[in-house]
C-alpha cells in the first residue's frame, strides 16, 4: 500500500487524487482509496488539515520521481446560511462561533455542517438556511497554529521564557 506523509508546494506530475470530506481531512492518519480505486494510508503532522489543493508526497517512486497525489474536498452535506442584512449574518457568525461550530466564511454566506439544532437556532436569528451538497472548507480558527510556526513538532506552544530539556538536547 503507497504511504503519503508531506505537503509539497508543487509536483511535475500527478498519480492520483484524494477525495475527501471534511471529517477525513482532519484526521492525521487514514487508511483510504484514490478516486482511482487504489487503497493508500495519509499520515499527517498531528493537528495539520488537508484543504483542498494540497499536494503530498511519500516515500514511493516512479524512477528518481516520488509519487505525489493531489487532495480534493468531497461534496458533502452543508447548510448554507443566508441573511437579509450584514448585521445579521455577523449575529449568526457570533453565535456560531460561540458553540465552537466549525463554519465556512463566503461573501454573504455561512457554511456549516449539517446540524438541525444549529439550523434552528440561526433560523430563530432570522437567517434562511439551504442545504446544500458543497465542498467544506471552515476557516482554521485562532489557535490552529496556521499563521506562525513554534518549531519542531510541539503540540503546543512553549512561552519563550520556559525552556524544555527533551532527551536529544545537549547538557547545559
Amino acid at each position: 500500500m503507497l504511504t503519503f506523509h508531506t505537503k509539497v508546494t508543487e509536483a511535475e506530475s500527478i498519480y492520483g487524487t484524494l477525495v475527501l470530506p471534511y471529517d477525513q481531512r482532519e484526521k492525521c492518519r487514514l487508511r483510504t482509496r484514490l478516486a482511482s480505486g487504489e487503497e493508500v494510508a495519509v499520515f499527517t503532522v498531528r493537528g495539520s488539515v488537508l484543504r483542498d489543493g494540497d499536494l503530498l508526497v511519500g516515500a514511493a517512486a516512479v524512477g528518481e520521481k516520488r509519487l505525489v497525489v493531489r487532495v480534493a474536498a468531497a461534496l458533502e452535506p452543508t447548510y448554507a446560511v443566508y441573511c437579509d442584512s450584514e448585521h445579521a449574518l455577523v449575529r449568526c457568525a457570533y453565535h456560531l462561533g460561540n458553540r465552537h461550530t466549525q463554519v465556512q466564511i463566503g461573501a454573504g454566506v455561512l457554511r456549516i455542517r449539517v446540524d438541525p439544532v444549529l439550523k434552528e437556532m440561526v433560523e430563530g436569528l432570522g437567517a434562511r438556511v439551504v442545504e446544500e451538497r458543497a465542498r467544506f472548507e471552515p476557516e482554521s480558527g485562532a489557535y490552529s497554529g496556521g499563521g506562525h510556526s513554534h518549531g519542531g513538532d510541539l503540540l503546543a506552544p512553549v512561552p519563550l521564557r520556559q525552556k524544555i530539556h527533551r532527551p536529544g538536547d545537549p547538557a547545559p
